[in-house]
């Protein structure tokens, strides 16, 4: 760890005192992008004034000036940083590939030659058992470079190429969920977060096979009638429930949890989002959003639903407004239980044009998305700054992982709406999507916004507090009011005590006692205070 002084002299702190740290045009501005640098009069932010930076906060600002480039020390610094919640996390793309072939070698699987697929055993004639890898290296290697994006070439859209992993290391994540679940669990605790929310597909084998029992009808009604007859969406529940607890299990002891030896894993607090697959026909998508919605009404350890595979692919192009309406239609059916939604995963040249105009703008509008995943196509939306002003409004927030939008869809930098956004005063919330394919991890994406955005370490800081004013935990929130990204101020309640200090006093302690929410967000905020007043940064 880095032993250095920070540059703390009085001129230096009164220079950056005098700086708007948390202006949302202080680093947002991008010239090629007209309104971009600008408050208008409905934007959420016009009206609320920077907070003043605390000692601790300029102090580890100005250290941070400092570790600009990849060095040891700035890779420290981003992994000790508190970094909230991640919110867009796939279960399966989450793991490190490496542990997906280590995992197939135990299970007996075999590996087409041709394709790299993982398949069950006896291997066959062109097959070879994925538990050569742990003797091949040039094996080893070939896997890793098929089931992720290790060594694809720099600068190249990675789309195809990462979205075809999920197939071929398909048959082994479903046998493995619990031990999935301690892994990614120890990789949260690693990089100092607090809170997980990660996406998987229940009962889906069920669902299927209801939907098409079922089969199509227009008339959303009678089709939600159709699944409910007999109690056949009530079964689904009950078997992702069952699973839910069998993955808990597992979970528990993988990680050891139960002994002295527990992985750090084992106190994160987790809660499940609901996968749909967006790709499958209308009676299969409804089905799957039903049992997510209801799953969430009935179950604490699920929240909310979201679609996923590939935007742009014929049937989602096709059915998205559709979509959209079912999701319209089952939130009334469904108040309860939250909606996040890959939306604008999109870019020219991907797509034709129009399908570029309209995606987050039926998301936000149509779909009930409390939280817009990627929202990379947002300048080529119809009335994209009215959408942003509207995000901005209802507190919609927009999960961004940078890694993933410039692999899938080779953007990044300027081209990426993060300025956008920020100037328009949209809620942001860095995230993984899927770290084990994309050779990442959460460190990272903070490093790149802090490089690339030139942002501060405030800024910085109420990007990870943001990730837990979002997250889908329930209870009311620390602060005391739905926070923008320039002001956040506790409630009255805890407003006097100091996190990680002492002891909370006995109003606040009866506000986290009864709110998991502020529990976690407590947590952070402790972690803030030995992050900016520990000796590594204190000076």
């Amino acid at each position: 760890m880095h032993r250095g002084r920070l540059p703390a002299g009085a001129a230096a702190l009164a220079a950056l005192s005098s700086l708007s740290l948390l202006s949302p045009t202080a680093h947002a501005t991008d010239p090629g992008m007209v309104g971009a640098g600008s408050a208008g009069p409905g934007d959420a932010r016009s009206a609320a004034a920077p907070r003043v930076p605390s000692a601790g906060e300029l102090r580890t600002d100005a250290y941070l000036q400092t570790l600009r480039h990849d060095t040891p020390a700035a890779r420290e610094f981003f992994r000790s940083l508190p970094k909230g919640a991640d919110l867009h996390n796939h279960l399966s793309g989450a793991v490190s590939t490496e542990y997906l072939i280590e995992l197939a070698g135990r299970d007996g699987l075999c590996i087409e030659k041709k394709s790299m697929t993982a398949v069950e055993g006896p291997c066959g004639k062109g097959q070879r058992p994925a538990s050569d890898a742990r003797s091949d290296a040039a094996f080893h290697r070939s896997l890793l470079r098929a089931w992720s994006m290790q060594d694809f070439p720099a600068g190249k859209s990675g789309h195809d190429h990462f979205f075809a992993t999920f197939e071929k290391f398909g048959e082994v994540p479903w046998r493995h969920t619990g031990e999935l679940l301690a892994e990614v669990a120890d990789s949260a605790v690693a990089q100092n977060q607090f809170y997980l929310e990660t996406m998987n597909t229940p009962a889906s084998g069920s669902a299927r096979r209801l939907a098409d029992k079922v089969g199509w009808d227009a008339d959303l009604d009678r089709l939600h009638d159709a699944l409910q007859a007999g109690g056949g969406l009530d079964r689904l529940v009950a078997e992702a429930r069952r699973d839910a607890d069998k993955a808990d299990t597992e979970r528990r002891a993988a990680g050891r949890c139960a002994t002295s030896e527990a992985a750090p894993g084992c106190k994160l607090p987790m809660r499940w989002i609901s996968q749909v697959s967006r790709g499958s026909s209308p009676e299969r998508v409804f089905t799957q959003m039903a049992l997510g919605l209801r799953l969430a009404e009935k179950d604490p350890r699920f929240v909310a639903i979201n679609l996923v595979q590939p935007e742009d692919g014929d049937s989602a192009l096709r059915h998205y407004r559709l979509q959209m309406r079912m999701l319209d239609y089952l939130h009334q059916q469904y108040p309860k239980a939250h909606i996040t939604l890959h939306a604008g995963e999109l870019w020219p040249g991907l797509v034709k044009p129009e399908d570029l105009t309209f995606h987050i703008n039926e998301a936000v509008h149509t779909g009930h998305a409390e939280r817009i995943g990627h929202g990379v196509d947002l300048v080529h939306e119809d009335n994209w700054q009215d959408l942003a002003r509207t995000m901005a409004q209802r507190h919609v927030a927009v999960e961004v992982p940078f890694t993933s939008n410039a692999q899938i869809l080779g953007v990044s930098g300027e081209d990426h709406p993060f300025n956008a956004y920020r100037a328009h005063g949209v809620p942001i919330v860095l995230a993984t999507d899927d770290p084990g394919i994309s050779r990442t991890d959460i460190s990272h994406e903070y490093r790149y916004a802090a490089r690339t955005y030139d942002l501060s370490y405030p800024e910085l800081k109420d990007l990870a507090r943001a990730s837990l004013e979002y997250a889908f935990l329930p209870g009311r929130s620390l602060w005391r009011e739905r926070a923008t990204a320039d002001n956040y101020r506790r409630a009255a309640r805890c407003q006097h005590d100091v996190p990680g200090e002492a002891t909370p006093s006995r109003a606040c302690a009866g506000l986290l006692d009864a709110s998991p929410k502020a529990a976690v967000q407590w947590r952070q905020e402790a972690a803030f205070n030995r992050f900016e007043n520990g000796h590594t940064y204190a000076g």
